[in-house]
């Protein structure tokens, strides 16, 4: 049986968007749906033994979670990883190390769901799940969504006086010569969403940079409509007017929508 530690973390306040993971998002706490979304999704996987844990800094979040989640287990955030500036990564860490010392065992796998991403569904968080356990050369496998835009055609750069293509139009081949005539040419790019990383435990435990292009990585793609980062109140409105469409619409969004605890 495989064990799976699963990571919850959020920061008192927000320079961004204040006391964000707070917030209540469609009538309902917004971290109540990554924890609903993990508990659907480990319904379905029997052969998984998983703790989920806690690690924040805010003692209203952790009332919050306790209230309607009392088996989540609350790791008080040490002041050294409550600024803007500590790595997630560092945290995730920290979680490992100590639900590892508070269980008493050795996790095979740690995923973080974060808080401002209640748009994902539990085949989401499974997809993310099953590759990362049929892949053991990965050290990290996360979510991502496809591009709407390619540096090679429709993206640029400020060059200070002047603005220049996102990257030269030229293939990869090594010739320097030729060049992409259509997107579907050219490489292919996603956009990371922030919402599930899966880590191998050995390279949790064994990182000392905090930087996840360390690992060896791949990806599992989301929704695009379904997932924006939530760092201010417009950001905030969008997602609830796009969460009610696919609360009525799709099944697999509605149940983790049902799931919610009252």
């Amino acid at each position: 049986m495989e064990r799976l530690l699963i990571t919850i973390c959020g920061r008192a306040g927000s320079k961004g968007f204040k006391n964000k993971n707070l917030k209540t998002f469609c009538g309902r706490p917004l971290v109540y749906y990554s924890l609903a979304a993990a508990q659907l999704f480990l319904e379905k996987m029997p052969g998984v033994q998983a703790d989920i844990c806690l690690n924040t800094d805010s003692e209203a979040l952790a009332a919050l979670v306790a209230e309607k989640y009392p088996e989540v287990a609350y790791l008080p955030r040490e002041a050294a990883l409550g600024g803007d500036t500590a790595p997630k990564m560092a945290v995730i860490q920290d979680s490992l190390a100590r639900m590892e010392t508070r269980r008493g065992c050795a996790y095979d796998y740690v995923m973080d769901l974060d808080i401002t991403s209640p748009l994902r569904t539990a085949q989401d968080i499974r997809n993310a799940y099953e590759l990362k356990s049929a892949r053991p050369d990965l050290d990290l496998v996360y979510s991502v969504t496809e591009s709407r835009r390619n540096p090679y055609f429709n993206m640029v750069r400020d060059c200070g006086d002047h603005i220049e293509k996102g990257i030269e139009n030229r293939p990869e081949d090594g010739t320097g010569s030729g060049s992409y005539t259509a997107r579907q040419q050219a490489p292919v790019f996603y956009d990371v969403n922030a919402s599930i990383y899966v880590y191998r435990r050995g390279f949790l435990a064994e990182n000392t940079t905090g930087i996840i292009w360390d690992a060896k990585t791949y990806v599992v793609t989301m929704m695009d409509t379904g997932i924006l980062d939530i760092d201010s109140e417009e950001d905030f409105q969008l997602m609830e007017v796009i969460a009610g469409h696919l609360y009525a619409t799709l099944p697999e969004f509605a149940a983790v929508r049902r799931a919610v605890r009252v």
